[in-house]
């Protein structure tokens, strides 16, 4: 273990001095103030769009990152005391275009769209994305990790998109009161990112080699600024909410519950890069539900943050660590009681320091037993090198009074501490990170902390990745996210693509990749091999191959069909081979498909067939109908025999206008044994204001029998102040 932590420290620290300027320095866009307004109409005739300076000539980075792009995209931006405006003229061969609908935070690969990145401090490490589909759909979203975006945040901005013979032409206005950068820096980091399915041609400003996304902030290019930005002097937002409903328990034979409630969120510009938010009885009832799966697995699974509360710079906490070591998981947060109220203030001090700080108190609870618990979490970051950073983390978790009832034995606290150094190149070919953490929790010491660490290369050609965790077993992370423990895990990956210079293959390549796990004494308890060869056409349809070997011992007694059977016992032992085939069909077609085939051994010396779909038709722009599916065919020997599972899902998406939304989403799920049905309605009657009817019940297939239904009103109103 501790070699290959060594290892992992000498590359990274390596690498980390090895800086460089940033790539697309060169790219450089003026930016002056209107002297006259700018209406938001998408017909750009306004004199500050005529003196505006413009940025085109933008590069292919799909199919191919070695040209200009065929199609021409005229961007241009202008600002003035309580705006940033942005305008985008963008040309097509013909006149049509392809999107899903017209909702909010569409599919990127599925719609034709301009997007751009934004990145106020030129850190490239964070920043916020703007943008639209060619039918007008908003897209907004904070970025983290230097190329990732979360859809989930939303705020307060306009934008107008209007269609032409030859051309989309997309405009925005950006009020400064909806970002977050510091007062008196001209120089912002910026791309703009172009998609256009019918040709299959991705591009941007400031080029981006393709194996990158174009969110990638490494390679931004810059807004000059005529004079510093205009700050707001004043920068509050009350959004409060009442909220009306019922449900009824038919499964319990319970009377309907009626609900009336009021609450809301404030948000305080304590600076123009700090943010203080608080919350009074948050309601979440509008919040998409999750999407169920067959869960074979034999540790929990992981469902993301929808809440909005919890959002905006929500990397700073949710990230820290890995995809299965979170020592802050937010939906441990009245998960089980009532948020009473929060506050959270998160943002930048400057282009190298960002802060977090979170406190939530949550009332106390019946049915789980729970008292009112405390949960408090303080992270800072430091930039260091060109693009990369060094984290600390500290979470608490106390009981603020007794539970209702006798018998709750957890015990009154539980804190973790932890550091992490991320690496981030100034091209981003290498990446990599260094963690550790530590639990605190009542009467248990020793093997109460975790170790880990990655390094990866990643070029057009060739990508090279190597990870090392280390969890001990009695480390607790009860605000967190930690499925597993007691064990060491090592993760090698390589892969070679081929670009062949004709043809329908745009490319090809082979990957090999194995994880291995390991007890604490470093034997081996399970471990999965996986070949792959994948393909993308110049269409942009995929085909991936794989064949996987799996080995598993098994820790704590499981039952392969997570279905009431009896349980294999510890330290059962199963080895097996499996194929998987996935094909994805072209995004550029109004009926679109997806269809994986698995076939291999199970536990138990049994054998699986795993078939998994989703079928996608489009009325553009108005309807999405989409239907998920998967079938799991599982053979074994008694007690546990023949098990079949489905879980089917379809989903409509009616579209009326940019600001008015159904959503109907049905989920069958055969092994555990419900139906449930979400239906919402989303009238966005002024930016970031909404009146939502949500309607939702939860049944028993066969025979058919209401478990519970529920229908809720709830209006919100955001008001800056």
């Amino acid at each position: 273990m501790h070699k290959v932590l060594l290892s992992l420290c000498c590359c990274l620290f390596i690498c980390g001095f090895a800086t460089a300027q940033k790539k697309n320095a060169a790219y450089r866009y003026h930016i002056k103030r209107s002297a006259l307004p700018i209406k938001i109409d998408g017909v750009l005739n306004e004199a500050g769009w005529t003196e505006a300076d413009s940025a085109g000539n933008f590069y292919m980075v799909l199919p191919m990152d070695t040209s200009f792009a065929k199609l021409k995209t005229v961007v241009r931006m202008a600002y003035d005391n309580d705006n940033f405006y942005i305008s985008a003229v963008c040309y097509t061969p013909q006149p049509q275009y392809m999107v899903e609908s017209l909702k909010r935070d569409f599919n990127f690969g599925k719609n034709d769209n301009f997007i751009f990145f934004m990145d106020p401090f030129d850190a490239r490490t964070d920043g916020f994305s703007f943008g639209s589909n060619a039918a007008g759909a908003q897209w907004d979203g904070t970025m983290y990790e230097g190329s990732k975006v979360d859809l989930s945040w939303d705020n307060k901005w306009y934008s107008v998109v209007k269609n032409y013979s030859d051309r989309w032409v997309f405009e925005a206005a950006i009020p400064f009161k909806s970002i977050r950068y510091k007062k008196g820096i001209k120089e912002w980091g910026i791309n703009f990112s172009r998609n256009d399915l019918v040709t299959t041609e991705k591009s941007s400003w400031a080029p981006v080699p393709r194996q990158f996304p174009t969110a990638a902030l490494a390679y931004t290019g810059t807004i000059v600024w005529d004079e510093a930005p205009p700050v707001a002097q004043r920068n509050i937002s009350v959004i409060p909410y009442v909220l009306g409903g019922i449900t009824k328990d038919f499964e319990n034979n319970k009377p309907a519950v009626w609900r009336k409630e009021i609450g809301g969120d404030v948000k305080v510009g304590l600076t123009s890069s700090l943010n203080l938010d608080m919350t009074v009885n948050p309601d979440f009832s509008q919040v998409d539900v999750d999407q169920q799966v067959i869960n074979l697995n034999r540790y929990e699974l992981f469902f993301p943050e929808k809440r909005q509360f919890f959002l905006e710079n929500g990397d700073l906490f949710a990230n820290f660590g890995y995809a299965d070591i979170r020592p802050f998981f937010s939906r441990r947060i009245g998960l089980n009681a009532p948020i009473r109220f929060g506050g959270r203030m998160t943002g930048k001090i400057d282009k190298n320091w960002r802060v977090g700080v979170m406190d939530i108190q949550t009332g106390t609870s019946g049915s789980a037993n729970l008292p009112g618990q405390n949960f408090g979490v303080v992270t800072l970051q430091r930039r260091v090198f060109s693009r990369s950073n060094i984290g600390f983390l500290f979470v608490n978790k106390d009981a603020t009074g007794n539970a209702p009832a006798a018998g709750n034995t957890a015990p009154g606290y539980n804190r973790n501490v932890g550091m992490e150094f991320n690496l981030a190149s100034s091209s981003n070919l290498v990446t990599g990170k260094l963690l550790a953490l530590k639990s605190f929790t009542p009467n248990v010491t020793g093997r109460d902390y975790v170790a880990a660490g990655h390094f990866q290369y990643l070029s057009k050609y060739w990508t090279f990745y190597l990870q090392h965790e280390y969890v001990g077993k009695n480390y607790n992370a009860e605000v967190g996210y930690v499925p597993r423990n007691g064990y060491n895990k090592i993760s090698p990956l390589v892969q070679h693509n081929f670009f062949p210079k004709s043809g329908n293959v745009l490319s090809h390549g082979v990957q090999l990749s194995s994880t291995y796990f390991f007890d604490e004494s470093f034997k081996r308890t399970d471990n999965e091999s996986v070949l792959s060869y994948l393909l993308t056409f110049r269409s942009r349809a995929t085909l991936t191959v794989s064949g996987f070997d799996t080995y598993v011992k098994l820790l704590r007694p499981f039952d392969p069909t997570n279905n009431g059977k009896p349980l294999l016992p510890t330290g059962f032992e199963n080895h097996w081979n499996t194929i998987d085939v996935q094909f994805a069909s072209k995004p550029q077609s109004v009926f679109t498909y997806l269809l994986e085939v698995a076939r291999g051994g199970y536990y138990y010396d049994g054998n699986r067939w795993a078939v998994t779909g989703q079928v996608g038709y489009r009325f553009q722009p108005y309807v999405n109908l989409l239907l998920n599916t998967s079938f799991n065919d599982l053979h074994m020997a008694q007690p546990y025999g023949h098990n079949k599972f489905w879980l089917i899902g379809p989903r409509a998406d009616v579209t009326f206008t940019n600001t008015l939304y159904f959503t109907t989403f049905v989920q069958y799920n055969e092994q555990a044994k419900n139906m449930n049905i979400n239906s919402r309605l989303q009238w966005r009657y002024k930016p970031a204001s909404d009146l939502f009817i949500v309607y939702g019940d939860n049944s028993i297939p066969s025979p058919f029998t209401v478990k519970n239904r529920q229908l809720t009103v709830k209006w919100t109103y955001w008001w800056n102040i």
